[in-house]
C-alpha cells in the first residue's frame, strides 16, 4: 500500500486527531537535489536531499537498478525522493507528538 492509498483509506475512516499528512509532508519540503554517482561497475546510484522549510536536509537511501541497462533517471529520481520521503515522516511524527506534549494534548 502507497502513501496516497494509506492517505485515502484514512480520509475514508474519518480518522482526524492531530497527524502527519502526505500534503503536510510535501508543503514542508522546500528543496529537491538530486546527487549521483556511478560505481566502477556501472550502477547508477542515486540519492534525493530534501532540504524542510526550517533549512534541516533529510536523504534517504539510495535509488539503484542492478543493471546499468535498466537505469532511468527518471524513475531512479522518484525513487530516490520517495526514499527520502520516507526519513521525513519519523521526523515530522517526532515533531507533532512534541508539539502536542507542550500543549498537553
Amino acid at each position: 500500500m502507497n502513501d496516497e492509498a494509506i492517505e485515502q483509506e484514512i480520509t475514508k475512516k474519518n480518522l482526524n486527531a492531530p497527524r502527519v499528512t502526505l500534503d503536510g509532508l510535501h508543503e514542508k519540503i522546500a528543496d529537491v537535489e538530486i546527487s549521483k554517482f556511478v560505481s566502477r561497475t556501472g550502477q547508477v546510484l542515486r540519492w534525493a536531499v530534501l532540504t524542510m522549510e526550517n533549512g534541516f536536509a533529510v536523504v534517504g537511501k539510495p535509488s539503484c537498478s542492478v543493471s546499468p541497462e535498466n537505469d532511468d533517471a527518471e524513475l531512479g529520481e522518484k525513487i530516490a525522493i520517495v526514499n527520502s520521503q520516507n526519513e521525513v515522516w519519523a521526523l515530522e511524527g517526532y515533531a507533532l507528538k512534541q508539539h502536542l506534549f507542550e500543549k498537553g494534548l
